[in-house]
């Protein structure tokens, strides 16, 4: 089936504020729990390799009440990521960025990611990003010049529900990029909520859309496989 590379940030640290952040453990886990339901096999990489920080809000009784995905982590599944360098964006079928507010710290100008993007897009591949993943593809440039998402209808993590703490703290507001280049929507009257920009970009809005997200890339990655099978045997 499909091969997908999930992209996790590094991690950042501001000690003078006490913040720690990096990616975030649901966004990651679930779409790849989907992904991996269908068939398809989950590679991660990370901008530098080896053990990325996880956002510990993310794996706290908070957000992870039954300690599904914080038992995940432990088990070392994201502890020895592909360094972005080192990925081969030809062999993969889709990329996805996982949030956390790490992302909008390493990855949104990472030219790396960047060049991985356009290749696994000018292949016809799917790229897609959930929550705060979405910030590289704001400064992701195609080789004629063109904003990735320019005009087109995306979602990421809204303004009002940024933590008042950590606003002051964060690079750029998400909404406010993404709302500059493109059809920024949030669906507010969806508990989850995933936009397909076009046939190769898809987007989710925060952690509670991290299932249903999974289950868009991975249905749209089946659909292609199915019509590959049907050409070659035509």
């Amino acid at each position: 089936m499909a091969k997908v590379l999930a992209v996790l940030s590094g991690g950042y640290t501001d000690e003078e504020n006490n913040y720690v952040t990096g990616w975030w453990a649901e966004e990651l886990f679930a779409p790849a729990m989907e992904l991996e339901k269908e068939g398809h096999t989950v590679g991660i990489a990370s901008l530098l390799g080896g053990k990325p920080i996880v956002d510990p809000i993310s794996i706290s009784k908070d957000f992870d009440p039954e300690g599904k995905y914080k038992k995940l982590y432990e088990s070392g599944i994201a502890d020895k990521t592909t360094p972005l360098v080192d990925v081969k964006a030809s062999d993969y079928d889709a990329i996805f960025i996982v949030g956390g507010h790490g992302a909008m710290f390493d990855l949104a100008h990472s030219e790396e990611l960047h060049n991985l993007i356009n290749i696994v897009y000018e292949l016809g591949g799917i790229v897609s990003a959930v929550c705060h993943g979405p910030a590289p593809l704001i400064y992701t440039k195609t080789r004629d010049g063109r904003g990735l998402l320019d005009g087109l209808e995306v979602t990421g993590y809204p303004n009002d529900k940024e933590p008042e703490e950590v606003i002051d703290l964060l690079p750029f507001s998400l909404e406010d990029e993404l709302s500059r280049i493109a059809k920024y929507s949030k669906a507010e009257d969806q508990d989850q909520y995933a936009v397909w920009a076009n046939d190769q970009i898809l987007t989710g809005r925060d952690p509670r859309s991290s299932e249903l997200f999974g289950q868009e890339l991975a249905k749209a990655l089946s659909r292609r496989e199915e019509k590959r099978e049907e050409k070659y045997f035509d």
